[in-house]
């Protein structure tokens, strides 16, 4: 927990203080093979009507720490041995650690280099983790 909280407060700490940070995640990932990320909403209403597969590519470590409640886990280092575990007939929306995180990114474009062409990534990553796991439990 106080390495989580560490990396939040220099998470904060290099977005008030580096002019260029916004530009830098901008062509590390927004800008990277034209992604269009998934929101919040849009995975909450794809799993409900089961069009879409939610996967983690974070280490299996971090995963069984904590994880979106119906993910699958699918760290980026085993995507070639598991990508023919993923179902064909669903998109694969992928998630990682946060926005400036580019794990989500590479298992994105390493899927799709496998044939997979419908595969997202979720906005905001394990920050959106909290706010799909109280929806879920409303609904």
């Amino acid at each position: 927990e106080r390495v989580v909280r560490f990396w939040f407060a220099l998470r904060d700490l290099a977005r008030e203080q580096l002019a260029e940070f916004d530009r830098i995640v901008a062509e590390l990932v927004t800008d990277r093979d034209a992604l269009t990320p998934v929101s919040r909403d849009e995975l909450l209403a794809k799993m409900a009507t089961g069009e879409a597969v939610l996967v983690d590519v974070r280490p299996e470590p971090e995963f069984r720490a904590g994880h979106i409640p119906g993910a699958l886990s699918l760290p980026v280092e085993r995507i070639e041995e598991r990508v023919a575990s993923l179902p064909a007939d669903r998109e694969v929306i992928a998630y990682c650690r946060g926005p400036y995180c580019v794990l989500s990114v590479d298992a994105v474009e390493a899927l799709r280099a496998r044939g997979i062409c419908q595969v997202f990534s979720l906005r905001g990553g394990t920050a959106a983790l909290d706010r799909v796991a109280a929806t879920q439990a409303r609904v």
